[in-house]
């Protein structure tokens, strides 16, 4: 006799039960790599064996569990030994790069969820920030801690709270959905009224489980059926959108999820399709892809289905879907796309699941007849009860009569839902919600750009496959200070880039009396984004497009075919029309990144046949018309004299600002900090001698600062200057200015990124094992925790051994984005190796006039003793007082795309400053 369902740990105890050979599988990658199998008896036992470990721990039902863990495949088993326990899970995505953000961001969740337990893998708790009072467990030493599989499973209630979902607020304000085991179950019962999913499916998720259509749609349907599940990396599908349907093809997949954006991803990849792909892909077997998290745009959904139709694709395929982390994801679903939305931008979202009510009403939450718009509001057993520890958001979230307020703006036409619009402010751009606030609070902080007149907000272009982000901001800097205004522009794009990875579709500096506020000095978002939308705008657009091409150049027309794809690979890299680009426009000055090099790099390979691009080719030879000569061999970094100086950027009226490399040698660390310098002052980078092939690395510390010394003066033959070194460069820069001062010339900047005088301690430290994985960590090739563990399991092997292992360590696409393999990577590796040796026998001595040192959290200790005991030794080798700034972020990520806007306007105030060039 089978037990009721009352709760989700019964969906899992079902399927090891009733389909043991069914189960879940782990894709390392893409199609055609390795993957493991585990069925439901062993996700079940695996989960057992974590509980145990748990109560260990001293957890009690009802307690909170938090689930930083990025791999689906540890994922999965913490997540059900919580349940089986009794606990209460809350998915947790790691904030990278940016400690302080994720320091925030952990506090606030400590607190919100009553002191929970985070458990986490090694690899990240070796990276977590310090957070008082912060419980911190890795799945190692649970899975050690439990011993046998727990026995004794708990037996929830329906009505207790069965996982919470943080919602995508900005840090410290995100709020926690309570899902009860009654809402879940309901959902998986409504949903597959649509899905009609049986044991005979397969599943497709790429997605991570911090997304709530991932743990529910793509994991809790399919078991809820007992039907098979593939999970495969979201990176895998982010960096090549042709896997997805790979994936699909592969393990035969019947039903999986998408935004939009990735189909209009897949439409650009159809034509370049490799003819193994065209002969093997079959996607016969997928019934329906749900789509939802962003709008779908009906001309990208229908050339999606025609385009893949050749391979099998069903034309009924594409559901367009409707759900919040509030409603248990996906609870409206439209199965008459396309021929249901013919006239249509954005398809309709179908009609709700059965058990959900949907209306849509006025401000008053009086119903509103269909076809008149008006806030979209839901009612059903999948809807949440509220969120955890926040009665305030709970009363806010719902009406008088108990509708759940959604937020968005919808109308209702013969019971199928149309969305138009949001009443939150907030930008959907590739699936990922962004909040407008966020945006403005960074951009705020830009010299030039005026405190409480910056406002971002969507717009979507006809035919657009997502939203794209318009910022109007009011420029402080003169109308008649073009160069000024330019770099205020470049600063605005260049922090969206850093902070979210893309570029806003549109910048406008406007008036302040064209920003409309309401009575409380709030800007009114929507009627800004109307008013654009309705060409008010179009005199300032003219105006910024006429501006950045007066200050790009003008325009010069490329030659050749060479340089016609590289204005088109150019202008699907920035989103700029091709036949505007200039053959002599700088890729830089265009607004390219560091993470904008690794994908030019790929897309010259794939349209030029160029495999061997290096990074340093597209600094020194930036333009389309130097690129298109370096490619065809005319000039390069392997057929030229050897020249340190690398021209980052050199617009500007201001002192030059030459920066030295640290100990790895390499300059691409300040290829974002660059950016904000334009239109300001020239920016050149110091690279080391040693990368380009019949090259020698420096004998001596004093050959290294002589040569850069003779460079320096033959780009700027007289001072006043300005120089400054990240790390190891701090004591570089410091000699080059004793040099140039004992030549009679003036150095009035002199800057240290958090480095102090004294390296040699510090390079004793670094034997070739230290040096090969601190060179590994600073690529991103291996994690911080291996990059403690590391050095004392390599010492004693030999060299060529240590770094073919780091390197097989590392993940392949990243291998791959750097143009790495073990030769290159052994090179470099000697290479810092040398550089570290001449710092073992340096010595400062002798004195500069000044010096600014720039200090953030240092490799270890606190950061009072490093400046307090390290750092003030610079005040025995200058003649003045020295100025010491505070920087935020850590020694390797004070210039790292989280940090770098903060980094940049202190040290272009301090430049300012020692120059005498302020404003």
């Amino acid at each position: 006799m089978d037990v009721p369902t009352q709760t989700i740990a019964d969906l899992l105890l079902a399927a090891a039960e009733r389909q043991p050979a069914h189960g879940v599988r782990y894709c390392s990658g893409g199609a055609g790599t390795d993957h493991h199998d585990q069925t439901h008896p062993e996700l079940l036992d695996e989960a057992r064996r974590l509980l145990a470990g748990l109560r260990t721990r001293g957890l009690r039902p009802g307690d909170k569990v938090v689930l930083l863990l990025e791999r689906h495949s540890d994922f999965l088993p913490a997540f059900w030994a919580a349940v089986l326990g009794g606990f209460v899970p809350c998915p947790m995505a790691p904030l990278r790069g940016d400690q302080d953000r994720w320091a925030a961001q952990l506090a606030h969740v400590n607190a919100l969820l009553d002191s929970p337990l985070v458990i986490t893998s090694e690899a990240i708790a070796a990276e977590l920030p310090r957070v008082d009072g912060l419980a911190v467990a890795t799945l190692t030493a649970l899975s050690e801690e439990g011993g046998r599989p727990a026995e004794e499973l708990h037996r929830a209630q329906p009505s207790d709270v069965a996982v919470l979902v943080l919602t995508s607020g900005s840090t410290g304000n995100s709020k926690a959905v309570e899902l009860s085991h009654a809402n879940l179950l309901a959902s998986m019962a409504a949903k597959n009224g649509y899905h009609r999913l049986t044991a005979a499916d397969t599943s497709l998720n790429w997605v991570s489980f911090d997304h709530v259509a991932a743990l529910l749609e793509c994991h809790l349907l399919p078991l809820s059926v007992g039907c098979r599940q593939v999970h495969a990396p979201a990176q895998v599908v982010l960096g090549e959108p042709l896997e997805f349907l790979r994936l699909i093809s592969e393990h035969g997949v019947t039903m999986t999820f998408t935004p939009n954006f990735l189909l209009g991803l897949l439409n650009a990849a159809a034509d370049g399709m490799s003819p193994a792909d065209r002969e093997r892909l079959d996607l016969s077997r997928l019934r329906h892809i749900v789509s939802g998290g962003e709008a779908v745009v009906c001309t990208t959904g229908t050339a999606f289905l025609d385009r893949y139709a050749p391979y099998g694709l069903r034309r009924d395929a594409l559901w367009p879907a409707f759900g919040m982390t509030e409603t248990c994801a996906g609870s409206i679903y439209s199965l008459g796309f396309p021929h249901s939305d013919e006239g249509r931008e954005f398809a309709s979202l179908g009609m709700p699941v059965a058990g959900l009510r949907i209306r849509v009403a006025d401000p008053g939450d009086r119903a509103l007849p269909e076809g008149e718009v008006g806030e979209l509001q839901l009612s059903g057993p999948m809807i949440t009860r509220g969120y955890h520890n926040n009665e305030a958001a709970t009363r806010a979230a719902f009406t008088a009569d108990g509708w759940f307020r959604s937020g968005d703006l919808g109308r209702i036409d013969e019971g199928r839902l149309t969305l138009v619009g949001r009443s939150k402010d907030s930008v959907i751009v590739n699936g990922v919600n962004y909040f407008s606030h966020e945006i403005e609070a960074a951009l705020e902080q830009l010299d030039g750009v005026a405190g409480s007149f910056v406002a971002a907000f969507p717009t979507r272009p006809a035919g657009a496959d997502t939203e794209q982000l318009v910022v109007a901001f009011h420029c402080e800097v003169p109308e008649e200070d073009e160069a000024g205004r330019y770099r205020v522009l470049a600063a605005v794009r260049s922090t969206v880039v850093m902070h979210w990875g893309f570029r806003p579709a549109l910048i406008l500096p406007l008036p302040t009396d064209t920003f409309p506020k309401t009575s409380l000095g709030k800007i009114q978002r929507a009627l800004m984004r109307h008013r654009l939308e309705s060409g008010h705008y179009a005199q300032q657009i003219v105006a910024v497009e006429e501006l950045r091409d007066r200050r790009l150049g003008g325009y010069t027309a490329p030659e050749g075919d060479t340089e016609r794809v590289l204005t088109e690979i150019y202008g699907e890299l920035f989103d700029l029309d091709p036949a505007r680009i200039s053959a002599t426009a700088s890729f830089f000055d265009l607004g390219g990144t560091s993470l904008d090099i690794l994908r030019l790099r790929s897309k010259v390979a794939e349209r030029l046949g160029a495999d061997d691009l290096q990074i340093i080719t597209v600094l020194t030879a930036p333009t389309v018309r130097s690129l298109a000569g370096a490619l065809a061999g005319l000039r390069g970094p392997d057929e030229t004299a050897y020249d340190p100086i690398v021209p980052m950027q050199l617009s500007g009226d201001k002192t030059p600002l030459f920066c030295v490399h640290p100990g790895v040698g390499e300059v691409l660390v300040f290829v974002n900090l660059a950016h904000y310098f334009v239109g300001d002052r020239p920016f050149y980078a110091l690279r080391a001698r040693g990368f380009n092939e019949g090259e020698k690395p420096f004998r001596t510390f004093e050959e290294m600062v002589d040569t850069y010394v003779a460079a320096i003066r033959a780009r700027q033959p007289h001072g006043p200057y300005a120089v400054a070194g990240y790390s190891y460069g701090g004591a570089v820069a410091f000699e080059i200015a004793k040099v140039l001062e004992s030549e009679g010339e003036r150095v009035d900047f002199v800057g240290s990124f958090n480095l102090p005088p004294n390296i040699k301690y510090r390079m004793d430290e670094l034997d070739f094992a230290e040096t090969a994985v601190n060179l590994a960590f600073f690529l991103a090739l291996v994690d911080r925790k291996q990059a403690r563990e590391l050095p004392d399991q390599l010492r004693g092997l030999p060299r060529e051994l240590q770094t073919a292992r780091l390197l097989a360590l590392a993940p392949a696409e990243r291998i791959a984005e750097l143009d790495l393999d073990i030769e290159k990577f052994a090179a470099w590796a000697e290479l810092a190796d040398r550089l570290t040796d001449l710092g073992r026998s340096y010595r400062p001595e002798g004195s500069v006039r000044r010096m600014s040192v720039f200090h953030a959290i240092p490799l270890r200790g606190t950061k009072e003793d490093w400046l307090e005991n390290e750092l003030r030794r610079w005040d025995d080798f200058t003649e003045e007082p020295n100025r010491y700034v505070e920087v935020p972020g850590e020694h390797y990520t004070l210039m790292s795309p989280q940090h770098v806007a903060a980094f940049q306007a202190i040290l272009r105030k301090e430049l300012d400053l020692a120059m005498g060039e302020g404003k």
